[in-house]
């Protein structure tokens, strides 16, 4: 399904039965393991970078267990939600709204450190150049103690299965050069190995090219192709522990602890 066709889609479906619609077309189901996760969760205050994510209003319910969640996105118009509006419009679930943050992943400046209970966020860390940064941030907002939940692309389900997984050094370089937004160190390697079979939305090569160029407008691209074992190493450079984490057709997931004291963070 071409991106011109869901936005149409989205403007003449209500979101939650195009959330159903969705979920029969790609046969997602809960996780038998969900209840772990949504105990950490419920009656929470979190916030979510990149959402809302139709994983955690189906695959892992925890839309409905929190008591509050707010919003980042990077713009006020993006390819997958259309045009966002900072303020109290981030419209999660049914009639729950929080704030709507408009922000890079990787600069929560606007947010004061251990605001929230919780993180969520749900394939979006592969469109960010500086994951480490962004990771780093994200952990920083949260309460010592609290949790940091992500959900990653696997890459043998979708466009970028012929790509091998980044390694962490690389992510360390990344972090501490202080890579931008503005980074296509990777395109070359996009350009050669991305399979278009897969990702009818991008058009021709030619299309994709040209997206792929204007990258810091659009953020379409995958800048890093992770797993569990990149993940998990991420996570204990920051001493973030792994609590639990799973493995869909589609998806790494994985639910870490932030560390109880700040001292313990970096």
């Amino acid at each position: 399904m071409n991106l011109r066709l869901r936005q149409l889609i989205k403007q003449v479906i209500p979101a939650r039965a195009l959330g159903i619609l969705l979920a029969l077309r790609y046969g997602w189901k809960q996780l038998p393991t969900a209840k772990l996760y949504l105990e950490c969760f419920r009656g929470a205050t979190g916030i979510e970078i990149g959402g809302p994510s139709l994983f955690f209003q189906y695959i892992v319910p925890l839309y409905p267990v929190v008591t509050k969640l707010d919003g980042v996105n990077f713009s006020s118009q993006t390819m997958w939600e259309g045009k966002i509006q900072k303020g109290e419009h981030f419209n999660y679930y049914k009639d729950k709204v929080g704030f709507q943050f408009i922000s890079e992943a990787s600069d929560l400046s606007e947010i004061k450190t251990g605001s929230y209970q919780f993180l969520i966020s749900s394939n979006c860390l592969e469109h960010v150049a500086n994951p480490l940064k962004a990771l780093q941030e994200w952990i920083r907002v949260v309460s010592p103690g609290g949790y940091l939940f992500l959900v990653l692309p696997k890459k043998s389900s979708n466009f970028d299965h012929r790509r091998p997984i980044t390694l962490f050094e690389h992510l360390l370089d990344d972090y501490q050069n202080n890579t931008s937004e503005h980074d296509l160190t990777h395109l070359d390697e996009i350009l050669a190995l991305h399979d278009l079979t897969r990702d009818q939305a991008a058009g021709s090569q030619e299309n994709f090219k040209k997206r792929s160029l204007e990258n810091f407008s659009n953020r379409g691209l995958h800048h890093h192709v992770f797993d569990l074992p990149l993940i998990e190493q991420m996570f204990k450079h920051f001493g973030v522990s792994m609590i639990q984490s799973d493995t869909t057709e589609t998806d790494y997931v994985a639910l870490g602890r932030v560390p109880a004291t700040e001292s313990k963070r970096w």
